[in-house]
């Protein structure tokens, strides 16, 4: 397949997920879509009986299609839409952003002392096409006492990550061990990434 674009539209706000593309060398402008409380382009909710894997692909997949969407309707370059989703998983159960510093603090006493998967979703939108692929990873804390989980949170950091967390920031103090992928857990699998823009004749590199 050609080279269809030199660069991408990222679907995104995520200040982490701009840092990996720039780290791997992808050219992309930014494709903001809404997220007001009346109007948003994007339903997180997760469906009854959802596994985490389906959640982050089918989340990944609609932002990326919405982004097409909101593309057509305006005269710009049409250059492939990224999207990406990033669920922190314990218990069987899908752990989003906090939405406050409570719901922070609690999040981060789920995943002291012991192991969690991170499931990130990576899609790519263009002309009608959409695929996603899904990197799942397992994160393992220390133990973390009231006062440690306190003084993160006081910090802000926690805030906007799922999870409560993130690992590129002062939680990495609290990560014994990784299995999988790091570029994953901070919300942009660079992997799945650079097969996704393979398949669609975006050469890296070049």
């Amino acid at each position: 397949m050609p080279n269809i674009a030199s660069r991408i539209y990222l679907a995104s706000r995520s200040p982490r997920r701009r840092e990996l593309l720039r780290q791997i060398g992808v050219h992309y402008e930014m494709l903001l879509l809404r997220e007001s409380a009346d109007r948003e382009d994007v339903d997180e909710t997760p469906l009854p009986d959802e596994s985490s894997v389906a959640y982050v692909e089918r989340i990944a997949y609609t932002k990326a299609t919405a982004g097409w969407a909101r593309l057509m309707q305006r005269s710009i370059p049409r250059y492939p839409v990224l999207g990406a989703d990033t669920s922190v998983v314990v218990d069987n159960q899908i752990l989003g952003k906090p939405v406050n510093s409570q719901a922070a603090c609690d999040m981060l006493r789920k995943l002291a002392g012991r192991s969690h998967e991170v499931v990130t979703g990576v899609a790519l939108a263009y002309e009608g096409r959409c695929e996603a692929l899904v990197s799942t990873s397992i994160v393992t804390f220390r133990p973390m006492d009231e006062a440690e989980v306190r003084a993160y949170v006081s910090t802000g950091e926690p805030l906007d990550k799922a999870g409560g967390y993130a690992i590129q920031g002062r939680a990495a103090s609290f990560v014994t061990h990784l299995t999988g992928s790091y570029s994953g857990v901070m919300g942009l699998p660079l992997f799945e990434t650079a097969q996704l823009l393979e398949r669609f004749g975006i050469k890296l590199f070049e």
